[in-house]
């Protein structure tokens, strides 16, 4: 069974099944996955020991994509018992769209970076590549993470759908590329002290991947100034090839880093199927925030419900020598507000 790696980044959406849940717990048939293009397949039965870690990464970026977006109007909601578990909300070439992809391709390519480092495939393992020389006070050491293959990896399954020549796979590429590059450019030394006492008189060092919710956070910046371009059709000999340019020529041109989007957003408001909007109702907002999460903007000017919650929390807290801690337990009431 597989989680997901058999619809990644499929054409308008990722689609996703609960069947694919448990993933890893039995073999995988790449054959019986539904939705494979050709590529895909190929690349499946080659490198089936690595698609664990492809549907790992997937499922690692929805969870980064609800975090992120917890605030908001979409908040990256799933559908249970749907291939497409976001709805229709992806089939938009829009911002949301942008960073799912953007999110999940960086989310396959640290999983499999991750897996590799781990010893969890024998096709993969530590990079060796990029060491250069040790530094003052530390050497090379432990087993740097070769992020390189891990995007590759995403490079080739992920990318694989997107080879038409519209505007809409010439954004996803794009955005793709966009969610893979951040983690090579946030590789960083991570090192070990070793010496009496942790005197660290000696430090081992190794190349190691960000924390994943770091790359979350900064994709969430590159959704908020993501760019809105314009498509452009041109004719070429195998015909008509639809290309993508910044609708603004005077704001700055958007980078391979930056993530871009060529269709508006629904509010998300009110519920709508046809544009995959759950609207905000019964959501639970910050009636002290002035921000997008705030009762205000989140409830859409409908205003919001208010009721009041017990909860059991441990309180009182002693710290007992040596070496328990001991607390009691208090009920505490907290006010909940909700969107009408």
């Amino acid at each position: 069974m597989l989680f997901a790696a058999c619809t990644l980044l499929k054409l308008r959406s990722l689609a996703l099944g609960q069947q694919y849940s448990s993933l890893g717990s039995q073999p995988i048939l790449c054959g019986s996955i539904p939705g494979l293009v050709p590529k895909q397949l190929r690349f499946c039965r080659n490198y089936i020991e690595i698609m664990p870690s492809v549907a790992e990464g997937v499922k690692l970026g929805i969870q980064e994509c609800q975090h992120q977006f917890r605030g908001r109007r979409w908040n990256c909601t799933t559908i249970k018992d749907n291939l497409a578990i976001f709805g229709p909300v992806l089939d938009k070439a829009t911002r949301e769209s942008a960073f799912v992809h953007a999110i999940a391709s960086a989310g396959v390519a640290f999983a499999v970076t991750r897996s590799c480092a781990e010893g969890t495939s024998t096709m993969c393992g530590c990079d060796s590549h990029h060491k250069g020389p040790p530094g003052e006070g530390w050497k090379w050491g432990g087993c740097s993470e070769d992020a390189e293959f891990g995007v590759l990896v995403s490079r080739e399954f992920a990318d694989a759908r997107e080879n038409r020549p519209d505007a809409r796979s010439a954004m996803n590429r794009h955005n793709n590329e966009a969610g893979r590059t951040t983690i090579l450019d946030h590789m960083h030394l991570r090192c070990k002290c070793h010496g009496l006492s942790g005197s660290c008189e000696v430090k081992t060092c190794w190349w190691a991947q960000p924390d994943f919710r770091m790359l979350g956070d900064y994709l969430k910046d590159k959704y908020d100034s993501a760019s809105e371009m314009v498509v452009e059709k041109h004719r070429e000999s195998r015909g008509w090839v639809e290309t993508l340019r910044a609708k603004y020529a005077f704001f700055k041109h958007p980078t391979e880093r930056d993530l871009v989007y060529y269709e508006g957003s629904p509010n998300f408001c009110e519920p709508n199927p046809e544009t995959g909007s759950f609207g905000t109702r019964d959501r639970a907002c910050n009636v002290s925030s002035h921000g997008i999460e705030g009762c205000d903007l989140l409830c859409c000017g409908r205003g919001h419900n208010t009721r009041t919650e017990k909860r059991k929390e441990k309180c009182h807290c002693i710290f007992h020598w040596c070496c328990y801690v001991s607390c009691q337990e208090c009920v505490r009431v907290y006010d909940v507000h909700t969107c009408k």
